[in-house]
């Protein structure tokens, strides 16, 4: 079968890696793709400004669909946030092609934080207490009330700058003020859920949905959690400096314990499903659970509608199944009967920035990477912000990848081993073998402390 992948992340580029990987594919479209699905196997990437049989190019959902009708694609896969709570999902289900993510109802328990604290609410689901606030002298008082620590939330999706964990009293303060009155994240601020700050460590379950009214009255309404993951977001080692996207991220997680999943299972999973078929949501996709490992057992921080990333690039490699098949599971409700299976090893991927994030930062740099030594180091590079440098010579001269840096996140090393030392040493071992102007990435992810402050 043809899989498009909607996306142009380091997340986008390890889904269809593992897509490729199936015997049941015989190509990947990756819209827009970036520089790392141009030269995977089995992959092509379509940028839809650039295509001429696309008639209303102000469409975005409609202009995917016309693509994957034009490349006679079979199955759909959605990776980022942002379409799936414009109902991409919707257009092409409506086009009759089965698709991997969240309609549009569902997708908005990412799109709206106070949604989803409602629905977590509602159906006891464990997680931080919270109030909700679209009047800036509301939210002031309470915070002046509550006091600090305390975390203030953007309601609306604001690629990861919506969220404040305020340690001070004037932290807080200043984070009402700067996210509704100056409207740091636009319109994603103009109301905010203000929770309570929880203690603990952070950990990430990612894992597949295939739930819709029909599939619940069959009794085939399922959540499968896939391994434990953590992402460190801090940018400097000891997790130290401003949050970013993500500096790296492990899997699975060393002190996620058989009593901490099944609490997870019973007080998050089990009524979060038990929620997505209440609501009767039409959910054939992924979800990230965002937990803290709190005293009282894990509590869930936020939703996300898709896989996470840099989670994705350390959670796949792990996967001893057809990645394609499961996804073909999720969308026609046979996910139930599906049968996982996981390598029994770690996963360790640390993220190449660019210098200057996450704040200002050049583009166009040329990347250089020594691509033999990182194969025998059994490495695997996840491309996210490059892309094809046009300007390269064919063949390209040695060392060259042929691609320049177009965004913050550069890429991640992502490395497989029997043990988390050898999986650790590999990733590192491999990222010296990369090279970009003013290359930055942090020297301890996945060490003790590394994500203690996340």
């Amino acid at each position: 079968m043809k899989v498009l992948v909607v996306g142009n992340g380091g997340r986008e580029h390890a889904i269809a890696w593992k897509l490729a990987q199936s015997n049941l594919v015989e190509s990947v479209v990756c819209v827009p793709g970036n520089g790392g699905t141009a030269f995977e196997d089995k992959c092509v990437n379509v940028d839809i400004s650039q295509t001429d049989y696309i008639q209303n190019k102000s469409d975005k959902n409609g202009a995917y669909v016309q693509v994957a009708k034009h490349e006679g694609c079979d199955l759909v896969v959605v990776g980022p946030e942002n379409p799936l709570a414009e109902g991409i999902a919707d257009a092409f289900w409506n086009a009759g092609i089965p698709t991997v993510g969240a309609k549009y109802d569902a997708a908005q328990l990412e799109a709206s934080k106070d949604l989803a604290k409602d629905f977590m609410n509602k159906y006891g689901v464990a997680c931080a207490k919270s109030r909700t606030f679209t009047d800036e002298k509301e939210a002031l008082a309470y915070v002046e009330k509550e006091g600090a620590p305390i975390v203030i939330k953007a309601d609306g999706l604001a690629a990861g700058k919506g969220v404040v964990v305020a340690k001070t009293l004037d932290d807080a303060k200043n984070a009402v003020v700067d996210l509704m009155e100056n409207h740091s994240v636009g319109e994603a601020g103009n109301k905010l859920v203000i929770e309570e700050y929880l203690t603990g460590d952070e950990i990430s379950i990612l894992a597949a949905v295939s739930v819709t009214p029909e599939f619940a009255k069959e009794g085939k309404a399922v959540i499968v959690p896939f391994q434990s993951a953590r992402d460190h977001k801090r940018l400097c080692d000891g997790a130290k400096g401003p949050n970013t996207g993500g500096m790296g991220a492990i899997s699975p997680v060393s002190d996620v314990t058989p009593e901490i999943l099944e609490q997870f299972n019973k007080n998050i999973l089990e009524p979060t499903l038990k929620g997505l078929i209440a609501e009767k949501y039409d959910y054939r996709g992924f979800i990230f659970f965002g937990l803290m490992l709190t005293k009282d057992g894990p509590k869930c921080l936020e939703y996300n509608v898709r896989l996470g990333d840099p989670e994705t690039q350390a959670v796949l490699p792990l996967m001893d199944f057809d990645f394609a098949a499961m996804c073909k599971a999720i969308s026609d409700g046979s996910l139930k009967d599906f049968k996982f299976a996981w390598k029994k090893g770690f996963v360790v991927a640390p993220v190449a920035v660019s210098g200057g994030y996450p704040r200002e930062y050049q583009k166009g740099i040329p990347i250089l990477m020594e691509k033999d030594r990182v194969a025998e180091i059994g490495a695997k590079v996840f491309i996210a912000g490059a892309i094809a440098d046009r300007r390269h010579p064919n063949p390209l001269p040695a060392g060259s990848t042929g691609l320049v840096t177009s965004g913050g996140r550069v890429l991640a090393c992502s490395c497989y081993s029997d043990t988390f030392e050898a999986a650790w040493k590999g990733a590192y071992k491999a990222m010296e073998q990369i090279k970009f102007e003013n290359m930055f990435y942090r020297k301890d992810i996945g060490l003790p402390g590394a994500a203690k402050s996340e």
